[in-house]
This record gives structure tokens, sequence and C-alpha cells, in this order.
């Protein structure tokens, strides 16, 4: 089982930009297809992005497209997710996840993904 911790988190104005990161352990993440997920209270956790085990396959939510950007480097166990152009909806606390079973594709289903990390709180303030 891969252990994930995300970082990046933080309070920014409606236009501004974060860069969340997601470090992993105990396996080689390059086994893996991640993702990104978000919840905001009182709503369900909902797919954002998601990038097969190589980096060469990504997909994303469509409120998102253009504005967000996933990234891995598999030789320092990362996993990235650089946001700009924030809007208050995108306010949430967001997930990083690993896949075993969709690790040549990635994938937008929650249940797809096996391992979870404890979420980092985004804030967009209007």
């Amino acid at each position: 089982q891969v252990q994930l911790v995300e970082s990046g988190g933080g309070l920014v104005q409606a236009g501004g930009s974060l860069r969340l990161s997601c470090a992993a352990s105990g396996r080689n993440l390059e086994d893996y297809a991640m993702g990104w997920f978000r919840q905001a209270p009182g709503k369900e956790r909902e797919f954002v992005a998601t990038i097969n085990w190589n980096g060469y396959t990504t997909s994303y939510r469509d409120s998102v497209k253009g504005r967000f950007t996933i990234s891995r480097d598999n030789t320092k166990n990362t996993v990235n997710l650089q946001m700009t152009s924030l809007k208050p909806e995108d306010t949430a606390n967001y997930y990083c996840a690993a896949s075993l079973k969709s690790w040549d594709r990635g994938s937008s289903e929650r249940t797809d993904f096996g391992s979870w990390g404890q979420g980092t709180q985004v804030t967009v303030s209007s």
C-alpha cells in the first residue's frame, strides 16, 4: 500500500494560482495511475484530474480544463496539480489518490483508487 501526503493548499484570491503536491512513500509511484479529487462542504467528492503511470495520458473535469495541470515525477515519487485562474467554486479539500487498477490510462472513478491522502484545503476568496 502506498502512503500519500498532500501539501500546498492555502488561501488565495480569485484569479490566483496554487501548486499542490502529493508525496508518496512505501511503493514506487510508477506502479500507479494518480488522481486528484476534491470535496466541498456538503458535497460529494468529485474528480479533478488524473494521470497514467508514465505521464503520457491525462484527463480533467470540464470545469478545470485549461486552468489546471496535473504532472508527475516518478524519480521523486511526487505528483503535482498546478492550479491557475482560481475561482471561488474551486474551494474544497483536495485529495491525492493512487490507482493500481487503472495504472495504464488513469481514471475519473473514485472506486478505482485504493490509496488516499488526508487532503489539503484550498480556499479561493472572491
